[in-house]
């Protein structure tokens, strides 16, 4: 029995194998302007009105920031206002008010960060595995609606219920003690303040997260019960690394607002608590430049502001980036 020798072809070199290559690779057809102008002139013409109201409300009004830099009259206008260089920053970073304000408003939103934040999350975790689904709807419904109300409103209702005659101070009198006053104690202010927060802005936060809750897979859950985990692991190891991109980019825009706490809020309740506590970057800035009149400081101190605000967004977007989100925006 005789064997036919194998025949062996020569490799291919590596210019073949890198011709086979680009030969294999998708083609990419370059669309030209023109082209996609008039393929996609529907939905440009239905943005076109978001992106005129944007352009003359948001970045039209950006050009009278040049006022920062000039000693500004409203009864000359910033044509003829003499530029006074950096004289307004300089001002802002020496001035002790603008740092306390700068202070109050950090302590303030790192409360919040850490009190408020992790609540909506929570409740939308407990809606998602304890209520049933009709009784979900009704209880989201619920707290949900205070997202609606004017912080006016909100605060008349904390004033008719913490305050000196508030419903429990009266009750507390009615029962032999001295009563209270919330509205009025700067030592408690933080709280009153976030108390609100959550109490207005806690249902919209539930309403994203179950959101992102839904988008998880059933099969995914029925396979871990399958396998022995129960309802704290499969929160655990599947609804939690599902809502995380969730979270994260909520924390990011959350960072990004920072040093904006809420000014009709806070100025709602200034006079009652005093500025020691209650004074933050946005009633500073007010207060100096609408009721003082000196329009070029308080310009200065919202352009540190929003650049402190954007160092906020960016570095927290890169280290979303650096834990393997995609953050507000995707590297290129």
């Amino acid at each position: 029995m005789t064997t036919s020798p194998v025949r062996r072809h020569p490799p291919a070199s590596d210019h073949a194998r890198g011709g086979a290559a680009k030969s294999a690779a998708p083609l990419v057809r370059h669309i030209s302007w023109q082209t996609r102008l008039k393929r996609d002139r529907t939905l440009l013409l239905m943005v076109s009105p978001t992106i005129v109201l944007i352009v003359v409300f948001c970045y039209v009004p950006m050009l009278g920031n040049i006022i920062a830099w000039q000693d500004y009259s409203p009864y000359t206008g910033f044509v003829h206002s003499p530029f006074v260089g950096w004289e307004a920053f300089v001002r802002v970073f020496n001035n002790p008010a603008f740092a306390h304000a700068v202070v109050n408003t950090l302590t303030i939103t790192t409360f919040q960060l850490v009190f408020f934040f992790p609540i909506p999350i929570a409740l939308a975790l407990l809606l998602n595995s304890v209520i049933t689904p009709r009784l979900r709807t009704l209880v989201q419904s619920v707290v949900y609606l205070p997202h609606f109300f004017s912080w006016v409103l909100v605060v008349t209702l904390f004033q008719q219920i913490f305050g000196g005659a508030g419903l429990i101070s009266q009750t507390v009198r009615q029962h032999g003690g001295s009563g209270f006053d919330l509205m009025t104690n700067p030592h408690t202010f933080i709280l009153l303040l976030t108390g609100q927060s959550v109490w207005k802005e806690a249902g919209w936060g539930i309403i994203i997260f179950l959101a992102a809750i839904a988008t998880v897979s059933p099969e995914l859950y029925e396979a871990a019960a399958m396998d022995g985990a129960g309802k704290w692991r499969r929160m655990w190891h599947i609804t939690l690394p599902a809502i995380r991109p969730v979270v994260i980019l909520l924390l990011i825009l959350q960072l990004g607002s920072m040093l904006s706490v809420g000014f009709e809020q806070i100025i709602l309740q200034r006079a009652a608590v005093g500025t020691g506590v209650s004074e933050v970057i946005d009633t500073y800035v007010y207060f100096q430049g609408v009721v003082a009149g000196d329009w070029s400081f308080a310009t200065a101190a919202g352009l540190v502001k929003g650049a402190i605000s954007l160092v906020l967004v960016l570095g927290a977007n890169k280290l979303a980036h650096m834990l393997g989100e995609s953050g507000i925006y995707q590297k290129a």
